[in-house]
């Protein structure tokens, strides 16, 4: 996984939109930040603290959390050379379906059956 390929991934999710913040690309729906790209090498996504530990947990090479208060709230790095295109596909949809809104993840999922 590069910067590159999980830029594409990210937009396409519905309504996902690339913007920037501190002057780092980060991705949202309806204006709610679900990834940033800090660095070409790592991500950063919007997962509940229940996710982050089991994340964290299955895959700690790929998955570490954000160090400080942000970190504690859920935000989660993933280390894109050692993420493959199907965990990283994965997270970032759970990191979108954490901040959309419910009518939209409901759409989502009813294209998605």
């Amino acid at each position: 996984m590069d910067s590159v390929r999980a830029r594409q991934l990210a937009l396409e999710l519905p309504e996902a939109a690339e913007k920037s913040h501190f002057g780092k690309a980060d991705f949202r729906v309806r204006n709610r930040i679900f990834m940033s790209l800090p660095e070409n090498d790592r991500a950063v996504i919007k997962l509940d603290t229940g996710q982050q530990e089991m994340t964290t947990a299955a895959e700690p090479l790929v998955f570490k959390p954000v160090p400080g208060g942000w970190g504690r709230k859920g935000w989660t790095s993933i280390i894109l050379d050692a993420c493959d295109e199907q965990t990283f596909r994965s997270a970032i949809r759970m990191s979108w379906r954490n901040v959309a809104p419910p009518a939209l993840r409901k759409i989502f999922d009813a294209s998605q059956a």
